[in-house]
């Protein structure tokens, strides 16, 4: 377990190392900078402002500057609201960005493996193609349809539930939690139909039914925790995806997470904000990633040497 953990590491550190350069690459190419939209600020003022954050120096030392302060821990402060770093930006945003993905990934995985689960134990049948099919249209429809789609039916034309906020009202995370949630059920459906139809090919349940084992516990006990391992192995990315696609569906809603800083320092050229997240998010992934690896080897030892 030892070495998948350093081989995962041995391939992740270059990848992250590739994130942060390319990303202050591109929004140091971006025409423009942070202070452009100051129309009240003078030259000598701009001149200090960029002395002040290390604007002014070559391309280069920005940047081992920059990568020796993000190995200290220390993303900068932040254009946009300098009173504040940009490790305090991620703080405030963070718990609310993480509980949507949260909610999100509890509601795929629950209707995910319930309907892949149902798919496989009647293969080429009805039970089989409609939750396929509608697992293929939760998938081709992004979150930026669907989004304003449910908002003007359920929130609009039904009047069930509310279209902006969290926490607020009750109900309000319905919308967003589904939005978010609906193409990784899919996925999940998908997976799971996969994985049960291989295991339930397998000797060992054809061993089990032979012996009298009820239907149920052959697919809870026995099939279940072998038809789990891709989705488990999908939980990785999948966790880190819904953070970054969380974005999408707190501009849509109006949820103040994360995705509202990003956004913000996107249309502000607030290069540290962006960074940070951006190599916030990176480690994300790779934990995530790792996280994964390790559960799915746990369950599966033919994992640990791959």
């Amino acid at each position: 377990m030892i070495s998948l953990i350093l081989r995962r590491l041995g391939t992740a550190i270059p990848v992250l190392l590739a994130v942060i350069t390319l990303t202050f690459v591109m929004v140091h190419s971006a025409p423009g900078g942070p202070f452009d939209e100051e129309k009240a600020v003078s030259p000598e003022v701009l001149v200090k402002l960029n002395e002040r954050y290390n604007l002014n120096e070559p391309l280069v030392v920005q940047y081992f500057d920059y990568l020796g302060n993000v190995l200290q821990g220390d993303f900068g402060p932040s254009f946009r609201y300098p009173s504040r770093s940009v490790t305090e930006l991620i703080s405030i945003g963070l718990p609310i960005t993480f509980e949507l993905a949260l909610y999100a990934i509890l509601f795929a995985l629950m209707l995910g493996i319930i309907a892949g689960v149902i798919s496989s134990l009647r293969p080429n049948t009805a039970y089989d193609y409609v939750p396929m099919t509608i697992a293929m249209a939760g998938i081709c429809i992004p979150s930026i349809v669907l989004g304003p789609s449910l908002t003007l039916i359920f929130g609009i034309q039904l009047n069930w539930l509310p279209v902006t906020g969290w926490g607020d009202i009750p109900g309000d995370k319905v919308l967003p939690t589904i939005t978010l949630g609906t193409a990784y059920a899919a996925y999940c459906a998908r997976l799971t139909r996969g994985g049960m139809l291989e295991i339930l090919n397998q000797d060992f349940i054809r061993t089990a039914r032979a012996k009298g084992i009820s239907e149920f516990r052959v697919v809870v006990v026995h099939a279940l925790r072998g038809g789990l391992t891709p989705v488990i192995a999908f939980l990785g990315p999948a966790m880190a995806g819904l953070l970054a696609g969380s974005f999408v569906v707190e501009t849509i809603f109006g949820i103040p997470g994360l995705g509202r800083f990003y956004v913000e320092a996107a249309f502000n050229r607030d290069y540290t904000m962006i960074l940070g997240t951006s190599i916030f998010f990176s480690c994300l992934i790779i934990s995530f990633n790792l996280l994964s690896d390790l559960v799915a080897a746990s369950l599966n030892p033919k994992l640990r040497d791959q």
